[in-house]
C-alpha cells in the first residue's frame, strides 16, 4: 500500500510541476511580450521593420495566453507549495529536483533566445531606448524566473516553514502581471473595433479585385465600363459579392475621365494608422470613417512597362 501510495504521489507531483513549466513559460512569453507591444506603441522608429513594429495581433494573442496560464500557473504552485509545507512532498523528492532543474534549463534556454532575438533586433537598427527597455524586460523576466527557482531548490527547510522570500516572489509576479494586463487594455483595440476594421478589410480585398477588372476591361475595350455589373458579367472572377458590401448593400462606381474612377463604400473605421498586413492598402485605399469615395485611374500598358534608364 506504501509504495501504491508513493507512486501515486509521484505521478500527481510530477503532473502539478509539468503543468506549472508549461504555465510558466506561456506567461512569462505572454507577459513580455504584452511589455514589447506596449514599447513598440509609445516609442516610434522611423525604420518599420519586422519587431519593431506595433502588432495589435501580437498583443491580443499575448493577453489571451496571459488570461489562461497565469491562473493556471498559480494554482499549480499553490498545490506544489501546500504539499511541501505539509510534508506530503519530501524536499529531497527526486520529482521535485528534478522537475525543478528541469524548469531553469527550459527558462534558461527559452531567455536567452529572447535575448538574443532582442539583440538582433538592436543590430537591424532598433532605437536604443526602445532596445534598452526591451533588453531590460527580457532580462528581468530570466533572472526573476531563474532565481526563484534556484532559490526554492535551495532553501534548507519547507515543512511547517512559511517562508518570506517566497511571498515576496510570488506577490511581486501577481503585481507585475496584473499590471502588464492593465496596460495591454489601455493599448489593444476592441473586439469591435477588430471586427469593423476587418470587414473594412475585406471591402478593400473587393476593390482590388475590381480595380483588376476595370484595367483589363481597358485595355480590352479601351473604355471604362458602365457600371460594376458589367465586370461580374464579363469576368468569372468577379462575383455578387465581390461589387457590394453584405451588411451595407452595392458598392458605387462613378467615372470620373477618360481613365479616372471612384469606387464607394462605408467604411466603419479609419485605416490611416493602420500597420501590419494590412498597411500596404494604408497606401493604395486611404480611407475614414464613414462614406467614402476612392479614387484610381488605369494605366495603359505602355506606361506600366515603361521603365526609366539610367542617366550616363
Amino acid at each position: 500500500m506504501t509504495n501504491a501510495n508513493t507512486t501515486d504521489n509521484a505521478a500527481k507531483f510530477a503532473f502539478f510541476y509539468m503543468l506549472s513549466l508549461v504555465a510558466l513559460v506561456f506567461m512569462a512569453l505572454s507577459t513580455g511580450m504584452i511589455i514589447f507591444q506596449v514599447i513598440n506603441k509609445n516609442i516610434m522608429d522611423t525604420l518599420h521593420e519586422g519587431s519593431g513594429q506595433f502588432s495589435s495581433e501580437a498583443l491580443k494573442f499575448a493577453i489571451s495566453a496571459l488570461i489562461i496560464s497565469a491562473p493556471v500557473f498559480f494554482a499549480a504552485s499553490r498545490s506544489i507549495y501546500r504539499s511541501l509545507f505539509s510534508g506530503a512532498l519530501n524536499r529531497e523528492s527526486g520529482i521535485r529536483k528534478w522537475l525543478t532543474y528541469f524548469i531553469l534549463f527550459i527558462a534558461s534556454v527559452v531567455m536567452i533566445g529572447w535575448l538574443i532575438f532582442t539583440i538582433n533586433n538592436f543590430l537591424n537598427g532598433e532605437l536604443t531606448l526602445k532596445f534598452l527597455l526591451k533588453a531590460v524586460t527580457a532580462i528581468g523576466i530570466a533572472v526573476s524566473v531563474f532565481t526563484f527557482y534556484y532559490y526554492d531548490i535551495r532553501r534548507p527547510e519547507v515543512i511547517d516553514k512559511k517562508d518570506r522570500v517566497i511571498s515576496v516572489y510570488f506577490y511581486g509576479t501577481l503585481a507585475i502581471i496584473i499590471a502588464a494586463f492593465v496596460s495591454a487594455l489601455f493599448v489593444v483595440e476592441s473586439p469591435t473595433i477588430t471586427r469593423n476594421r476587418k470587414l473594412d478589410n475585406a471591402i478593400l480585398d473587393s476593390f482590388n479585385q475590381i480595380d483588376q477588372a476595370i484595367s483589363e476591361y481597358y485595355r480590352e475595350n479601351s473604355r471604362l465600363p458602365e457600371d460594376l455589373n458589367v465586370l461580374r458579367e464579363e469576368y468569372p472572377y468577379i462575383t455578387d459579392e465581390d461589387i457590394r458590401d453584405k451588411e451595407t448593400g452595392a458598392f458605387e462606381f462613378n467615372i470620373k475621365g477618360d481613365r479616372a474612377y471612384e469606387l464607394c463604400a462605408v467604411f466603419r473605421t479609419s485605416n490611416t494608422d493602420e500597420s501590419g498586413s494590412y498597411e500596404w492598402y494604408k497606401e493604395r485605399w486611404p480611407h475614414e470613417a464613414g462614406e467614402q469615395c476612392l479614387k484610381q485611374k488605369v494605366l495603359y500598358l505602355e506606361e506600366e512597362k515603361a521603365i526609366p534608364l539610367p542617366i550616363r
